[in-house]
């Protein structure tokens, strides 16, 4: 099995041909053959070796673009520079970072744990900063989880977080995206029943504890009447209020609209007017109380009696449940989940790997310089303070340099005076960090100038595109161009063998092209009626329709069944699954016997023969220009 293995993987290294100085693998053409032949093949050598001959006559083309300097020319750059703008971002990752980031969403996408929540702000009490007060309260609670107290109790007692007064820390279910990526690692790797080690985050400290498990619900569709209260609401405000609520339920319950009541009276002023209408939701996206109630409604249409949250009164009405996918090989659900994990924390991690992997391929070096200088030049420009050490520093010093790429003085003063604060606002960064940051971000400036070196996708989907403009381009030049031009030579091959073109069995008819099935009905109802108005009867469908008269060939006319043709007739819409789309024709007047067609109406029969001519021709001459050899072993090894 080993044995096997290794030879296939050699077969598809092997050069399969060779043309001019240039060589192409056989992995290379297989990469090629197998995206443009997705269909089931009886006889995979000869489907091989028609694709061959095709591959070997395109790449002959595309390298006489190249010689000829088509890929210099501005509109074949300017589409391949619009490309790789469009589609950089996507390649922006670690593929194989990413790829296991998915696959591990995935995997937690099938399981909601409920947590409890422990935070020991960085913040005392005043709102001061004190990290020495945080540290030996989180000595103090670690202390009693170990001699075994209640985890909710001590929540309740030392969590600064404001609802652990109310809840003890019980946070109830969350799944995949519904904490930041770090805080939902610490609960998907706590197990059951334990609390977790301490997690430092950029506010506290968190202590999480799993307090059970679940197979995942998945997305909650549903309507609410919210019924909240105004500011500082006495009692009696209240009671109104739940009065109120109770009268709505009673006549939703006797079969009032449920949506115009929410249009009338919620005061959730998001879903109010779309009649009360929530956007799909995970547990884990609201506060535990309403969602312990909405997970409660077993049935569709099952509507909640008024319940009190934070918020107000609530009546909720069940639309459905979007089930958790659970096939890991459901590509929509997988790209769904990757959208989800590009807008995450958790996407950072795959452009660290870049980072570190473009500072060990490219290489980095620092160029020797005083940091003490380098600051107080920086702070001098900056902040205008005094010079002093600073004068040692050149204006235009180099600083480090990542593959082929040097940061200068300049560049750092530019990057410094855009990127020196803290993004959440909190103040200046440390020296130490802006260098860091500074140095992450040429580099990942390095990785995108260079994407082609790092990710061969990437490579492969530009080179395709480049290729493919060239191809069209040459096309154009050498052969369409000439073919639909040159009159004299078209006129020539037609009188050359006239008996070539001729009409078989044909009709003068008007084919309607429809956008989807239903029109199709409603203007093939109308036409039958009376097919000689067939114009006035696509007019108000506009774009939806379009109609194309001519002579037709009977295999090229649109009809659901196999029919003989007769003037008058209105053959039966043919559906195109793939689309819904569908088109029928109405026949006017029909020729039986093959009849002979003139130069006008043979045209684009002779321009198609006469562009074979010409590209058999043009590829003889580029045979000759760049020799093809062959290497047989490879191709019978590829063909099995």
């Amino acid at each position: 099995m080993i044995i096997a293995c290794c030879m296939a993987t050699h077969s598809f290294s092997q050069t399969l041909f060779n043309y001019g100085n240039h060589a192409v693998s056989a992995s290379e053409f297989l990469r090629a053959y197998n995206k443009n032949n997705t269909q089931p093949v009886t006889n995979k050598a000869k489907s091989i070796k028609e694709y061959l001959d095709l591959f070997i006559n395109s790449k002959l083309k595309i390298e006489e673009a190249y010689n000829r300097g088509y890929d210099t020319l501005p509109q074949i750059k300017s589409e391949v520079d619009n490309l790789r703008t469009q589609i950089i971002e996507n390649y922006m990752t670690d593929p194989a970072t990413a790829d296991q980031l998915v696959k591990e969403a995935f995997h937690r996408s099938l399981k909601d744990i409920r947590i409890a929540h422990i935070f020991i702000s960085f913040k005392n009490s005043n709102g001061v900063v004190d990290t020495v007060a945080a540290q030996k309260k989180l000595n103090e609670v670690m202390a009693k989880l170990k001699q075994g107290e209640n985890f909710l109790n001590l929540a309740e007692q030392f969590s600064d977080d404001p609802s652990a007064k109310i809840n003890k820390g019980d946070l109830g279910y969350i799944t995949v995206f519904t904490l930041p990526y770090d805080l939902e690692t610490l609960a998907y790797t706590t197990p059951v029943g334990k609390y977790s080690e301490p997690y430092r985050s950029h506010a506290g400290y968190h202590i999480f504890k799993n307090l059970g498990e679940r197979k995942a619900l998945g997305k909650m569709k549903a309507q609410q009447i919210l019924l909240a209260f105004p500011p500082e609401s006495d009692a009696n405000t209240k009671k109104q209020i739940a009065h109120l609520a109770d009268s709505l339920y009673r006549r939703i319950m006797a079969g009032d609209d449920f949506a115009k009541l929410a249009m009338a009276y919620s005061n959730d002023y998001v879903t109010a007017p779309t009649g009360g209408i929530i956007p799909e939701f995970p547990v884990g996206k609201y506060e535990p109380d309403f969602e312990n109630r909405v997970w409660a409604l077993s049935k569709n249409g099952e509507v909640s009696k008024p319940f009190l949250t934070t918020h107000g009164y609530h009546i909720v009405k069940r639309i459905s449940v979007i089930p958790v996918v659970t096939d890991e090989k459901d590509k929509n659900n997988l790209e769904t989940i990757r959208q989800q994990a590009m807008n995450d924390g958790r996407w950072q991690i795959s452009k660290d790997v870049i980072y570190k992997h473009v500072l060990k391929t490219a290489g980095f070096k620092k160029f020797p310089y005083n940091n003490a200088a380098l600051w107080a030049y920086t702070d001098s420009i900056i902040d205008r303070k005094p010079l002093g050490i600073g004068k040692n520093m050149e204006k235009d010093a180099s600083l480090f340099q990542i593959g082929d790429s040097v940061f200068t003085m300049p560049h750092w003063i530019s990057y410094v005076q855009s990127f020196r604060y803290k993004p959440d606002g909190s103040g200046l960064k440390s020296h130490d960090q802006i260098m860091d940051d500074c140095i992450h971000s040429v580099a990942m400036d390095y990785y995108r100038k260079h994407l082609e070196q790092f990710n061969n996708e990437f490579r492969y989907q530009m080179d395709e595109f480049r290729d493919g403009n060239l191809f069209f381009e040459i096309m154009q030049r050498e052969v369409w161009n000439k073919s639909q031009a040159d009159s004299t030579e078209l006129e020539a091959l037609y009188n050359k063998d006239s008996k070539k073109y001729m009409w078989k069995q044909s009709a003068d008819a008007v084919v309607f092209f429809c956008s989807d099935q239903s029109i199709s009905k409603i203007v093939y109802d109308a036409i039958k009626k009376d097919p000689s108005e067939w114009q006035k009867n696509i007019e108000p469908f506009a774009e939806k329709v379009v109609a194309d008269s001519g002579r037709y060939e009977w295999p090229q006319i649109p009809t659901a069944v196999k029919t003989t043709f007769i003037p008058g007739m209105l053959t039966q819409p043919l559906i195109n699954k793939n689309d819904n789309t569908a088109s029928f024709a109405y026949i006017i007047k029909v020729f039986t016997q093959p009849t002979q067609r003139s130069f006008s109406e043979a045209r684009s029969l002779v321009i198609g023969d006469y562009q074979k001519q010409l590209e058999e021709q043009w590829v003889a001459t580029l045979k000759k220009k760049y020799p093809v050899v062959i290497n047989q072993k490879a191709l019978a090894e590829i063909s099995r």
